[in-house]
């Protein structure tokens, strides 16, 4: 008798095959060839519509909302979009707020009429609001009262219909609650209207921040984002499966806590669209506070935190402080930038019950890439994971030839989940895309024997001293196992000599000697890798909202800073 446990190959050919739910066919999105999920929804609305119940969904402050009921919020406002605003499907419609329910109301709305939901960066400033409704076109706009309040800043600059959420209308706009109060008292019958999309059609358009210039929109249709959600869910009955009997029985039902914004890949997906087919209750934050993110874990029992490392950083240390009782939670999964392996594995020793997780992906991939959890990222701090089932890796040299395993090289990918093009912009689509399927993701990479994938670096994230390449991210790695270092960001200093040199700039429990730290690097790092210039911040380092820190103002204020010395 054979009793061999499985391996992942066995058990992803075993729940991908005929008849399973998760069975796999040969199709193509946009006429590239890739796998898709036989039995998904076909389109978003369709999600929506069939994951109906008397299951308690939406959860904001004192509001409480089933899933019945919040599809009779998006029908209503689907209804006050057809009929008043005319809104066709292709057309854009921006949603600018907080992770209010609104929100969720008006994404789900938007794209079951086959519009096209633009969800914009809530952190924007009024120019960069006015770039993003010019460069989509959106035709109506949703915003609350801060946005309103920013946008007024720029009214000469856009021209769009607002419907103001949490707050009164202006000479531009028309209060929410003013349009569904009419609309009630109308008597009508709710219903969704018959207006809908196909599959291919477009369904968000999400802005990358980039590192210079204007961000860029990241158009994906219905079976990208579908296709991301399902191969969640097929990665989670995976794990399942391979631990067998070690699998604790839930002791309480799904609830996960939304607590990164949702204009981001990680907060719409990841945490707000996968709770439909699990039916997971959606406990929404006003913004990220570690005690009052403590507090809600406990009192509503959640289940699951998916948040970056600095987010979850914290919430180890709160947990730390406190005796509040977490133990509800099952897994504490990670995006957005990459943890240090101490904090892996201080989320073991933290939780009662809880193991780590993370991954890699995109926006452009709608932020499916690659995953590992429990033992195996305990195991493996430093990797990314595995391939999703739907979406296939290559590493690569300049050349463009593919490099055996081990060997660094610029990471593609192809497949089901990888968006149609970047909005309006044919010039970034021809740099992205090799062989029209293929598209660069600008990550430096290696993938093991395995098929474990490990980010080195991004591909201009370089400091180049005295011709030698250094990859930023190895030096942030060997920080960051210093015991007293949080945060470290590494960067290129100009350097008359050597053309660049390394700098960084850490946040540490207490003052490091610096010394100390480049004999501890020492062993570490080559020499001419260990930081040739430190910054010490007295306060966590800023990020984006995503979580990214922002390394280019930290660069420019440290050599600024070396400006005035030398000046001095």
């Amino acid at each position: 008798m054979n009793t061999t446990a499985p391996n992942r190959d066995e058990v992803l050919t075993e729940l991908t095959g005929p008849g399973q739910d998760h069975e796999l066919i040969p199709g193509s999105v946009f006429g590239r060839p890739c796998l898709r999920f036989k039995n998904a929804p076909p389109t978003l609305r369709d999600l929506f519509s069939d994951t109906q119940s008397d299951e308690l969904f939406l959860v904001y402050e004192n509001e409480r909302l089933t899933f019945n009921e919040t599809y009779k919020r998006a029908s209503e406002l689907a209804m006050l979009m057809v009929e008043k605003y005319h809104i066709q499907p292709g057309e854009r419609v921006a949603i600018s707020m907080r992770n209010y329910p609104e929100w969720i109301l008006a994404f789900m709305a938007t794209t079951s009429i086959g519009a096209i939901a633009v969800a914009m960066n809530a952190l924007w400033q009024p120019d960069e609001m006015a770039y993003g409704l010019n460069d989509s076109g959106a035709k109506l706009l949703f915003a609350d009262a801060e946005r309103m309040q920013r946008l007024a800043e720029v009214r000469d600059q856009v021209a769009i219909e607002t419907i103001a959420v949490r707050t009164a209308g202006d000479a531009h706009s028309v209060a929410l609650d003013d349009l569904l109060q009419q609309l009630r008292a109308s008597g009508r019958p709710i219903a969704m209207p018959t207006q809908a999309p196909q599959p291919e059609d477009d369904a968000t358009l999400l802005y990358t921040s980039g590192s210079t210039g204007h961000p860029k929109g990241v158009a994906s249709c219905h079976v990208n984002i579908i296709s991301a959600l399902m191969s969640w869910e097929l990665d989670q009955l995976t794990g399942a499966k391979l631990l067998g009997d070690d699998l604790p029985v839930p002791e309480h039902p799904p609830a996960t806590l939304l607590a990164v914004p949702l204009f981001h890949a990680t907060g719409s997906h990841a945490v707000y669209l996968a709770s439909y087919r699990h039916q997971r209750k959606l406990v929404s934050m006003y913004k990220w506070d570690a005690a009052e993110a403590a507090e809600l874990i406990e009192k509503e029992r959640i289940t699951s935190f998916i948040a970056p490392a600095a987010m979850t950083g914290d919430l180890v240390n709160e947990a730390s402080r406190t005796n509040r009782d977490l133990s509800s939670l099952a897994t504490v999964g990670g995006g957005g930038a990459p943890r240090a392996p101490e904090q892996v594995r201080n989320i073991e020793a933290t939780f009662a019950k809880a193991l780590p997780s993370t991954g890699w992906g995109m926006t452009e991939t709608n932020a499916i890439g690659t995953g590992i959890g429990g033992m195996d990222y305990l195991d493996r701090p430093a990797s990314s994971g595995r391939c999703s089932a739907v979406l296939e890796l290559k590493v690569i040299d300049a050349q463009g030839n593919a490099l055996p395993a081990g060997e660094r090289g610029e990471l593609i990918i192809r497949g089901t989940s990888v968006f149609r093009g970047y909005w309006n912009r044919p010039d970034a689509n021809a740099d992205t895309f090799v062989d029209e399927s293929w598209m660069r993701t600008g990550d430096v990479a290696y993938l093991d024997a395995d098929g474990y994938l490990f980010i080195v670096d991004r591909i201009k994230d370089l400091v180049i001293r005295g011709g030698e390449n250094i990859g930023c991210g190895e030096v942030e790695a060997a920080l960051l196992e210093h015991p007293l270092i949080q945060e470290a960001s590494v960067y290129a200093i100009p350097d008359e000599r050597l053309g660049e040199a390394v700098g960084a700039t850490i946040y540490a429990e207490a003052s490091v000697d610096e010394t100390d730290l480049n004999t501890f690097l020492a062993s570490r790092l080559a020499k001419f890798k260990i930081p040739a210039y430190l910054w010490q911040s007295e306060a966590p380092l800023p990020r984006t909202a995503s979580g990214k820190i922002l390394k280019r103002q930290l660069r420019e204020e440290s050599i600024n800073s070396l400006g005035v010395q030398a000046a001095g």
